[in-house]
């Protein structure tokens, strides 16, 4: 604001004469302000009310229009503590007998206390050669759950940490308790198909287990065993009692042939791998030989001691520089060292370019040892295509069918014993939890399932406690009081939106109350000033044609009648109507009450007609106010589409009218200041000139009072 200095030489107030001339184009500006705010409140008042007429629609009538919504039952047991039950809408009525025989269980592994030679305390880094137990050599343990089998060798080397790697490889929980020296394993997941077996391919593997503490008491542990039988079957002795190798593969042939498939395919896939790698490698080498193919490249280690020298010449020529003086050898010193410096950067090019050819060669021939190893399990053909085929060779097979001849022969050994009615060896042995399937009987069914929930027509039941002696009573119903609650709260809505509008729509006139100015606001108290708003905002709705349209519109579907298998049927066949003119509240005409609702003070004591008629006749009920939802819901999305350059879709009224009319409002006002500014200052510029006069009158008179000796 430029700095103004009025009325010192003409005595005048100029900046309040200036004010009053400006006053009335200030009163024009206020106007269009007020107007402006006016309309932001109005917008303001209009998405709240926008926003409980579409939560209306979407929180009822988007799912009361379809019959789906009405279908609800309820089921009760007779013992809530024992089973819990989720009623589906297709649940069937009726009264149904359960009965809980046991619940899942997940397979659980409590090592036993493992113990070093040493005497000391275990880590999960310690190897099984510093355990008690290991009988050392080279062995193989299994371990089985769910859809994984994995074989894991083990051997002196073999930590505590290997094991649990491949126990979580498997799918299992595991973990090792360094205070209490022991393994924990566990399944993820409940139920006897997701349980666990962790059994040993021979005896350097049994002595594994052992020195682990994870040996289980074979006859306790259903899966272990199930394993080691499963494997014994395929035995078979010659005359001799000795195992017959030969019959024994030919039985496990389905199972050998499936496995060498699998490994085959993996060795294929290595191939491939391996095959792709080397092709890159070699393309690099290539690529750099390529841009030194006028050169030769000699050996790292010739580049490393020509780049020391040369950057000793180097470090040399920079000293001798500082202590030349004459500016010709000076510069001839720089350009040398320039040059010297070129010869350093082009050698350790060369020599970053000899160091990738280098890592390139030992990756080629790292990849044609592997490559190699591959080869011994699998014979390839290159079909052309950029494909491959493979076969077993010998190595493959023979490696496989030793892998399961030795996993029979040893479980043979572990059944025999236990057949002639000895134990296995239990010192150390683990406490093993079987993996169990719920078992429930449903009216003398019987249903088994790898968790405690049970989906069986239309419910869902979740068994929480086994007793199978006691017979818990299950019985479906319709939920009426569903279906009431659902009816009762859509209307307990619609009134609360229709009696906001209607307040809103009579509210008490405002004339004489604008929004005020900042000016205005400094000669009140800021209790003032909020009544005085409220006032305002209070009134801005009153008579809004938009607000009596929809209110209209909606009243209208809801008075009307409905056909119900012929009949046309209104809500008061219901028990669902307005109250009389003089016994409803002002702006609450429009509201519905429910009969008999004891929520309702007005209605409490009346007969309760909707319930009644949803106990008795629920499909009329469900036709009615499907039909009504309906109807309703169209009607308001017929009432919110989208009007070009008056309202979006989904807004009562016109949101984008009333957003352009703001902004129109801003360009006005901002035109008005404006003008405002410049008539002022063109006043203070006029009363600017007149001091400026009145100045050098004053200055003349007094130079010539000064010449008369005045």
């Amino acid at each position: 604001m430029a700095l103004r200095m009025t009325g010192m030489m003409s005595g005048l107030d100029t900046e309040s004469i200036i004010q009053e001339l400006v006053a009335a184009r200030q009163t024009k500006v206020d106007k269009q302000k007020k107007a402006q705010t006016s309309l932001n409140w109005k917008q303001e008042a209009w998405k709240d009310l926008n926003t409980k007429l579409r939560g209306l629609q979407q929180k009822y009538l988007s799912s009361m229009k379809y019959s789906d919504a009405y279908t609800k039952k309820t089921t009760k047991v007779s013992n809530s503590s024992a089973v819990s039950v989720i009623t589906g809408t297709n649940a069937v009525n009726g009264v149904q007998s359960l009965r809980i025989e046991s619940l899942a269980k997940n397979g659980y592994l409590t090592g036993a206390e493992v113990k070093s030679n040493s005497g000391n305390k275990l880590t999960a880094l310690s190897k099984l050669s510093d355990m008690e137990g290991f009988t050392g050599g080279n062995g193989v343990i299994n371990i089985k759950t769910g859809g994984k089998d994995i074989d894991v060798a083990v051997n002196g080397d073999t930590t505590i940490s290997d094991v649990l790697t491949q126990l979580k490889n498997a799918g299992l929980n595991a973990s090792f308790d360094e205070k209490w020296q022991r393994l924990s394993i566990s399944s993820k997941e409940s139920g006897s198909k997701n349980d666990f077996s962790i059994t040993a391919s021979d005896g350097v593997g049994a002595s594994a287990l052992k020195a682990l503490g994870i040996q289980t008491d074979i006859t306790k542990d259903k899966a272990t065993m199930a394993e080691y039988e499963k494997f014994a079957k395929y035995v078979v002795k010659d005359g001799s009692d000795q195992i017959d190798k030969a019959a024994t593969l030919a039985n496990m042939k389905e199972m050998i042939d499936k496995d060498v498939e699998t490994r085959k395919n993996s060795y294929l896939n290595q191939y491939k791998s391996l095959k792709d790698s080397m092709k890159a490698a070699q393309d690099k080498i290539d690529e750099i030989k390529e841009k030194y193919k006028d050169e030769t490249l000699e050996s790292v280690d010739d580049y490393a001691s020509k780049l020391e020298a040369k950057n000793a010449e180097i470090k040399e020529k920079r000293e001798a520089l500082e202590g030349i003086t004459d500016p010709d050898a000076k510069k001839a010193a720089e350009e040398e060292l320039d040059q010297l410096m070129k010869e350093a950067d082009n050698l350790t090019e060369r020599k970053s370019a000899a160091e990738a050819i280098k890592k390139q060669e030992d990756n080629l021939a790292q990849y044609g040892n592997d490559l190699a190893k591959v080869e011994s399990y699998i014979s390839v053909t290159d079909n052309g295509d950029g494909t491959y085929s493979a076969t077993a060779t010998s190595k493959l097979t023979d490696e496989v069918g030793d892998r399961y001849f030795n996993k029979a022969s040893y479980a043979a050994d572990v059944i025999n014993v236990i057949n002639n009615g000895n134990k296995v060896d239990t010192d150390r042995t683990a406490t093993k939890i079987n993996g169990e399937d719920a078992v429930i009987y449903l009216n003398g069914a019987r249903y088994e399932n790898d968790t405690n929930s049970f989906e069986i027509n239309g419910l869902t039941f979740t068994a929480l406690i086994a007793n199978k002696d006691e017979e818990i009573t299950v019985t479906t119903e319709q939920d009426t009081d569903g279906i009431y609650d659902m009816i009762k709260n859509f209307l307990k809505e619609y009134n609360a939106v229709l009696n906001e509008m209607d307040k809103l729509y009579n509210a008490d006139s405002a004339k004489g109350y604008e929004p005020l100015t900042d000016e205005e606001k400094e000669s009140m108290s800021e209790k003032d000033i909020e009544k005085w708003e409220q006032k305002v905002k209070d009134s801005l709705l009153r008579r809004d044609e938009n607000i009596s349209s929809v209110t209209t519109a909606m009243s209208s579907i809801m008075a009307e009648g409905i056909m119900v298998n012929g009949k046309e049927m209104h809500l008061f066949d219901f028990g669902i109507e307005p109250l009389g003119y003089f016994e409803a509240a002002d702006n609450e005409r429009h509201a519905y009450h429910i009969a008999g609702d004891p929520d309702d003070a007005a209605t409490m004591n009346k007969d309760d007609k909707l319930k009644t008629m949803i106990s008795n006749d629920p499909d009329t009920v469900i036709s009615f106010f499907t039909k009504l939802a309906r109807n309703l819901d169209t009607k308001m999305t017929n009432m919110s589409k989208s009007v070009n350059g008056y309202r979006s879709f989904g807004s009562f009224y016109d949101d984008k009218k009333m957003k352009s009319d703001y902004d129109d409002y801003t360009t006005k006002i901002k035109e008005m200041e404006a003008k405002l500014n410049e008539y002022e200052d063109k006043w203070y510029k006029k009363f600017s000139k007149m001091e400026t006069a009145l100045a050098k009158m004053q200055s003349n008179a007094s130079a010539v009072t000064g010449l008369l000796g005045g």
